[in-house]
């Protein structure tokens, strides 16, 4: 290729960037210029979690309806902004704020899931996300979580139990509960004693649930199922009250 042949592609490709600049920025302009007429708002309820409402998420974007987002064009419309308002409700995990071609808002909400209920003596009881943050009651919905109890040994900051490294165990034991149909229903409460060991009380029987530390999660609850399984059928479901599956290989029933 001769010089004069190279000299003429970059003036081309540079002839093009430059209009295909130009085009983009009046596609924006044209953007920013279209009216917002109305706001589309989603809300993920994978979980069947109903925490937060299309009005609530609306409030948030309005500030009670004080800013309605129909009637102003894209430009004074800050996306970002609103994403953040959503997300200071405590039931939001994640927003996402965005704008359609045709110049409307539309709002995709994904809920915070609650996998467990802290009772507190003399003080309100708080959920527990399967990230160990802390979620307050809600007036509109009540999940159905495995309520805990706790040893007052157990550190008083419940964020700070289920957030360090050791509560990151117990975690991982309520959202395998959490994640399996069968235990999920059997078992109606949890407690956690001044040693860590976790015990449970069932919703059928009249037995307590020895489980130890929250480790060999997995095959302790193969255990326990066996006991579910086999011994109980044939001994009758109100024969023991104390059933230990804390130690490896065995189950201790009383």
């Amino acid at each position: 290729m001769g010089l004069n042949s190279k000299i003429k592609s970059l003036i081309f490709a540079g002839c093009s960037v430059a209009t295909m600049g130009a085009l983009a920025a009046f596609a924006s302009s044209r953007q920013n210029e279209k009216i917002c007429e109305k706001v589309s708002i989603s809300i993920d309820n994978e979980y069947n979690n109903y925490f937060i409402s299309d009005k609530e998420v609306r409030d948030l974007l309005t500030r009670e309806g004080e800013r309605k987002l129909e009637g102003l064009s894209n430009r004074d419309i800050d996306l970002k902004n609103l994403e953040k308002r959503i997300e200071t409700n405590k039931f939001v995990k994640e927003a996402e704020v965005s704008r359609g071609l045709d110049g409307n808002v539309h709002v995709q909400v994904k809920q915070t899931r609650p996998i467990a209920r802290i009772i507190r003596p003399n003080q309100q009881d708080v959920y527990i996300d399967a990230e160990g943050g802390i979620l307050p009651l809600s007036d509109r919905y009540t999940a159905r979580v495995i309520p805990i109890t706790k040893s007052t040994l157990i550190k008083a900051s419940d964020s700070g139990f289920f957030q360090d490294s050791t509560g990151q165990s117990y975690l991982s034991l309520l959202e395998f509960i959490e994640q399996d149909a069968f235990w999920k229903a059997q078992l109606a409460q949890m407690h956690i004693n001044g040693a860590g060991e976790v015990s449970f009380l069932p919703q059928v029987g009249e037995h307590t649930i020895e489980f130890g530390k929250p480790v060999r999660v997995e095959q302790k609850f193969k255990k326990l199922m066996i006991f579910y399984k086999e011994v109980l059928p044939s001994m009758g479901w109100d024969r023991y009250k104390r059933v230990n599956v804390e130690y490896e290989d065995q189950i201790i029933c009383e």
